[in-house]
């Protein structure tokens, strides 16, 4: 008798998801319709009442745990878009360009777990506040985080309002990658004594893997595993491929995606596709210099990049494998063909005629897309049957 009580309370649940699954479906408000690779799909609007959203990761099938750059922290649920709003966060300096920045779980997230952030965290310094990308972790307990730590506060203090970064990923071997800007100061970004205008490696932890590029080296600091950007702020690991990607501004024109490699340099600013603002002219030495790594794909003009993934979904089964990423300035969702030797061999701009700043994106577990809009909305991208 007990097993059949059982039974019937768990077909009881299957149902009212599928239920309110299915309600919430019908009645989102419908915002786009179209088609990609042969397959229909619809984008309709979860919330569009939340500030500049930031970062998004799921830590339910249908909760997600979202930034804004002011630094607020809060949740989202998929099916009603009902917002909470969580307590313990990081103090962030929230002023230009910097503020509250990615959140992220590593694979395998469970309830309880560690959640990491960057964050530009404010320091004083001779009289002047000034700011520092910073990883964090911190444990959700109900409405509030407890136990917040930071585990590097890296070597990017400034008092510029430029070029923070910042996009967390996880290898699911027990590593942890974040990507800085050069702050705004070009050359930081071929200056290893300093994070700034890096990409770093460290372990779940915080601690650093003694098999980082420059571990045993003096002349650079350890944490660092690829050098030479100026503003990543698209950062994914595909874990089926094992190959990390990362999308970053350029100047004017010359944003580009990278398959980022230990060790390598990536250019900027001696080597860059974008020009000079103040004038129609070359950055640095042109184009191409020895020793510096040439970018997968680079667009001229900017499309200012907010964000990266590698599709891995059922959903859009045309799609996978293909890199998105959010447009800011040019204002679309951009998604890239990659083949099977690592080279772009596609592009399509989705989205164009919903002139928003797309700047965070994330997979659902049924393989939907999630957007948020630098105009405080949440959009969902699924199939149109």
């Amino acid at each position: 008798m007990q097993k059949i009580f059982i039974t019937l309370v768990l077909l009881i649940k299957i149902f009212t998801f599928s239920f309110l699954l299915e309600t919430q479906s019908a009645t989102a408000k419908v915002l786009f319709q179209d088609k990609s690779q042969g397959m229909l799909y619809k984008v309709d609007t979860i919330t569009e009442k939340l500030g500049l959203t930031w970062g998004m990761v799921f830590i339910e099938s249908d909760k997600i745990l979202f930034t804004e750059r002011t630094g607020k922290i809060g949740i989202i649920s998929t099916l009603s878009g009902e917002v909470i709003y969580i307590d313990g966060g990081p103090k962030v300096r929230a002023y230009g360009q910097g503020g509250l920045l990615d959140v992220a779980v590593p694979p395998g997230y469970k309830k309880g777990n560690w959640i990491y952030f960057t964050y530009s965290k404010p320091l004083k310094r001779k009289g002047q506040i000034k700011s520092a990308t910073t990883l964090a972790r911190a444990k959700l307990q109900g409405k509030t985080f407890v136990e917040l730590d930071d585990l590097l506060i890296t070597k990017s203090l400034s008092n510029s309002n430029y070029h923070f970064g910042s996009r967390i990923t996880f290898d699911g071997e027990g590593h942890i990658f974040f990507s800085i800007g050069d702050r705004g100061h070009r050359p930081n970004a071929q200056d290893m004594s300093i994070h700034s205008g890096s990409i770093l490696r460290l372990k779940i932890d915080g601690r650093v893997p003694d098999d980082n590029p420059f571990f045993r080296r003096k002349d650079a600091l350890p944490e660092i595993w690829s050098y030479g950007h100026r503003n990543p702020q698209g950062l994914f690991y595909d874990i089926q491929k094992k190959l990390l990607w990362s999308i970053e501004h350029g100047p004017r024109g010359g944003d580009e995606i990278n398959l980022i490699k230990p060790g390598l340099n990536y250019g900027w600013p001696i080597i860059s596709y974008g020009k000079e603002y103040y004038a129609p002219i070359k950055v640095g030495e042109g184009t191409h210099k020895e020793g510096m790594e040439q970018p997968v794909k680079y667009y001229v003009p900017s499309i200012a990049p907010g964000s990266l993934i590698v599709y891995s979904g059922k959903a859009f089964p045309n799609w996978k494998g293909n890199l998105f990423s959010g447009a800011l300035a040019k204002r679309h969702l951009n998604r890239v063909e990659i083949d099977l030797n690592g080279k772009a061999v596609g592009e399509e701009r989705l989205l164009e005629k919903l002139r928003e700043r797309i700047r965070a994106i994330v997979e659902s577990p049924e393989g939907w897309i999630y957007l948020s809009t630098d105009m405080g909305k949440i959009l969902r991208l699924k199939p149109d049957k």
